[in-house]
């Protein structure tokens, strides 16, 4: 079988873990040569050396993506001297997630939340963008979240982060469409890390109680989205976001009697 992204190049921001491991898994197994980037260089080293032992093409950017145009502009730079000069695919996946409520949140929680979920991709997207038109087109690919449009009494100000990158990939998906650049997001549900121990209750479940899924969702069934969106099978996918959520923003599920 043709593996979808073979030849490729990609970069995937905050894939040490989680996510964005998985994603980084996915897009590798199809081909892709990635950047695995994170703050933390022990798991960053530990998944390219997961890719390479099956055979992927991977190396370990470290990046603190503070929101400053210049960790986003670094982070571009290096990743290209490793990719020969290329980034055919970005997926802007890192994201923090703060503890404080809308009444305890203080002026350095916004401004770092703010940072790191919509300033870094807004800069890294800015830095790689005119590459991947020189070259002749990319896609750049976004992790939203169903908390941006289903209220919830937590997280308001993360909510509104994700908000904010949903509206740009939209925006963006009209600027960039001249470059031949495509651009979509995909907004995750209650995802449960396999890194946790599979016998501890997971809180996160309960918000899925009403959904078709009825349960929390693993990191690879993101990883496919993405994989999707980043392939020429998505070539006429512009602009959209792709619910994977069980089924909690559009679907309800009433009990019968």
């Amino acid at each position: 079988m043709d593996q979808k992204l073979k030849n490729k190049t990609a970069l995937i921001t905050g894939s040490t873990s989680n996510i964005g491991r998985s994603v980084a898994y996915r897009l590798a197994a199809e081909g892709a040569h990635v950047i695995v980037s994170g703050r933390d260089q022990t798991r960053g080293e530990a998944v390219v050396n997961d890719i390479r032992g099956k055979g992927g093409r991977a190396d370990f950017v470290r990046a603190d993506l503070d929101g400053s145009p210049r960790a986003s502009k670094q982070l571009a730079e290096e990743s290209l001297a490793l990719l020969g000069g290329r980034v055919d695919i970005l997926v802007n996946n890192a994201g923090i997630f703060p503890a404080a409520t809308t009444l305890t949140a203080d002026d350095e929680t916004f401004d770092r939340v703010y940072g790191v979920n919509v300033k870094a991709p807004f800069f890294l997207t800015q830095s790689l963008a005119p590459v991947m038109e020189a070259a002749g087109g990319g896609t750049i690919i976004n992790l939203g979240s169903w908390v941006a449009r289903m209220g919830l009494p937590f997280g308001a100000l993360y909510s509104s982060t994700k908000g904010a990158l949903e509206t740009l990939t939209r925006a963006w998906a009209s600027e960039f469409a001249s470059s031949n650049i495509r651009v979509n997001a995909v907004a995750p549900g209650v995802i449960r890390t396999p890194d946790l121990n599979p016998d501890e209750e997971y809180p996160g479940e309960a918000l899925m109680i009403g959904t078709p899924a009825g349960r929390a969702g693993h990191p690879d069934a993101i990883a496919a989205a993405v994989l999707f969106l980043a392939s020429d099978d998505a070539e006429f996918v512009h602009g959209s976001i792709i619910d994977v959520d069980g089924g909690r923003v559009g679907v309800a599920v009433v009990a019968s009697s």
